[in-house]
């Protein structure tokens, strides 16, 4: 992949054929011809903490009980262990399940069960795509648009979208435990475009962190980021990617 040019603070320091920009067409854009899509928050979402904590909890856990536990949670979050725990914890499998399994252990009633917990983030049945999740991907794909995954995760995402039948849609997957980065390292958005035979300035990142999918663009590819917090199951506004690649209005 071409080098970026280094940029002062009005921008780059020197121009070359690297930094001229292409011949203007259709709206002055290169075509786009892939599209990269982060997973979790973007085209999935696990299912709702009640929902797994129940699942591996001895039965009942009333309400009351659950809420304690999510405060707790919640609480977990600030807590220096925790906290530290969470740096770089996409790099590698083991970080990532550290990472996870310090703040599940941060709640007394969970710390029996935090592998557990953890073990779920690896089961495909416990992900749901969003509701226009298939749809947006399957147009994309039937369009002749290449698709990969760039995700910040620690484990092997293929099952699961081969279990929702969406595995044929892509033909790249980059998983940052497997570089030993995290996004936004541009390696990562590089690597799937030489996967996927297309030149950076021809792809769009589709995620949900401004940081790090947003920072797609200081790789030179374009970027589109969903508002965070969207509920399992619902409408994600993926349409806007159909938008975006000029395949609706």
């Amino acid at each position: 992949m071409p080098r970026l040019p280094l940029c002062g603070p009005e921008g780059p320091l020197r121009v070359t054929a690297t930094t001229t920009p292409p011949a203007p067409h259709a709206g002055s854009e290169p075509p786009l011809r892939a599209v990269l899509f982060d997973f979790s928050g973007t085209l999935f979402q696990i299912r709702s903490y009640a929902e797994r904590i129940r699942a591996v909890l001895p039965p009942p856990v009333h309400d009351a009980t659950m809420d304690h536990i999510l405060n707790g949670l919640e609480a977990g979050l600030a807590d220096p262990g925790v906290r530290e725990a969470q740096r770089a914890r996409d790099v590698s499998a083991e970080a990532h399940r550290h990472a996870f399994t310090t703040w599940y252990s941060s709640v007394p009633e969970l710390a029996p069960v935090a592998e557990a917990l953890y073990g779920q983030l690896k089961t495909p049945e416990y992900w749901q795509p969003y509701a226009d999740t298939a749809s947006t991907v399957r147009q994309l794909a039937d369009s002749g648009l290449a698709l990969g995954v760039v995700s910040d995760i620690g484990w092997e995402l293929r099952p699961t979208f081969a279990h929702h039948r969406l595995d044929h849609c892509f033909s790249s997957w980059v998983h940052s435990y497997e570089h030993g980065t995290e996004k936004p390292d541009p390696l990562l958005f590089h690597r799937a475009c030489e996967e996927l035979g297309v030149e950076p300035a021809a792809a769009l990142m589709v995620g949900d962190h401004p940081a790090k999918d947003g920072g797609a663009a200081g790789a030179g590819l374009r970027s589109y980021v969903l508002p965070a917090g969207a509920v399992p199951g619902s409408h994600r506004g993926l349409a806007a990617v159909l938008r975006l690649a000029r395949l609706a209005s």
